[in-house]
């Protein structure tokens, strides 16, 4: 069977969709998969096992081209079996609709009932998880609730990884720490600089390297951190590609981590982590993995799910301290080297 999944188009969205990528391949090995994305992704979706192929989506998030996406479906014809519409936009059921595949299932949202052949009803408050939302979508028609959700999976190759390594000119990743500082969603995310500076130190002090990662977009907290803890991290915000902060991902010891796209893919190369909630809730988005600590305060007024505090305090990841950071990740640390030991 030719599958077309319509993906989404955020990073830590796209590593959660391949919890369902295994759920279809476990049930039809046979299954060929391609994957509908944004270009920026397919450094993630070529390390996702069961992931066939990729096509490019050139469709700026947000925008309708309804003429270009009609267009783009239309060249599709005759390519594909069945097809698995994951964003809840009209816009997005659009693409296979016009590429004529006979099965089309996706959720009931925004009235495009008539563009799917196969429209399910969600129950958010049965299915809370996102990555089950997903799932659901590859059991039969009326099923509540999907079984258990296999955790996503990214492979790193290690001539990649090594070769990444020395394009930065680090040595190893035995010894490093990746911290995560970014969060494209918003400010109400991310762990301020301030404390990230201040994990960055202990680390130092404890003989650990610390990496920052993120994307173009945090290059302003990257710097933030350096001039807060100088000398006490390398800073690679903004300086790498998706793929290569895969790799670095990949390699180093553990990570600390937003609630943010490399949270998800520190989360499936199963890597030891320590994830930090604030706004959003590990309720939806948690790390899909076994080797995650999820540090979240639970105050009264989280999860908001908005982009910026809307009380101007930030008291769910201001009042999260380092030392609290540091005791959780020394812990994962700790389990990992006795995982690897004799």
């Amino acid at each position: 069977m030719e599958l077309l999944i319509v993906g989404p188009s955020w990073l830590g969205d796209a590593v959660m969709m391949g919890s369902l990528v295994q759920r279809l391949t476990g049930k039809d090995p046979a299954a060929r998969i391609t994957v509908l994305a944004p270009a920026y992704l397919a450094p993630v979706l070529e390390r996702m096992p069961g992931v066939a192929a990729t096509l490019a989506n050139p469709f700026a998030h947000g925008a309708l081209n309804l003429g270009e996406r009609w267009r783009f479906g239309r060249a599709l014809r005759g390519r594909f079996d069945a097809a698995i519409v994951l964003p809840n936009s009209l816009k997005s059921a659009l693409i296979p609709f016009a590429a004529r595949i006979p099965r089309r299932t996706g959720y009931v949202r925004e009235g495009r009932q008539l563009l799917l052949t196969d429209p399910r009803r969600l129950d958010e408050r049965r299915v809370p998880r996102l990555a089950d939302r997903f799932n659901l979508l590859a059991e039969p028609r009326g099923a509540a609730t999907p079984p258990p959700a296999p955790p996503p999976r990214l492979s790193a190759q290690p001539d990649r990884v090594r070769a990444t390594l020395r394009r930065f000119g680090l040595e190893s990743g035995a010894g490093a720490v990746a911290l995560c500082v970014g969060a494209e969603y918003g400010p109400a995310k991310r762990w301020p600089a301030a404390h990230f500076a201040s994990l960055a130190r202990r680390l130092a002090a404890e003989g650990l390297a610390a990496w920052l990662l993120g994307s173009p977009n945090d290059a302003p907290i990257g710097e933030e951190i350096e001039t807060l803890a100088p000398g006490a991290s390398v800073n690679l915000v903004g300086r790498t590609d998706l793929g290569e902060a895969v790799d670095l991902v990949a390699a180093a010891a553990a990570v600390v981590s937003n609630d943010s796209g490399l949270m998800h893919v520190a989360a499936a190369l199963d890597r030891p982590m320590v994830a930090l909630f604030g706004s959003s809730s590990p309720a939806a988005t948690p790390p899909l993995s076994g080797r995650a600590a999820i540090l979240s305060l639970g105050l009264a007024c989280s999860p908001c799910f908005e982009r910026r505090c809307p009380l101007g305090h930030l008291k769910c990841l201001n009042d999260l301290s380092p030392e609290r950071v540091w005791a959780a990740l020394k812990a994962q640390l700790g389990r990992a080297a006795a995982q690897e030991s004799p």
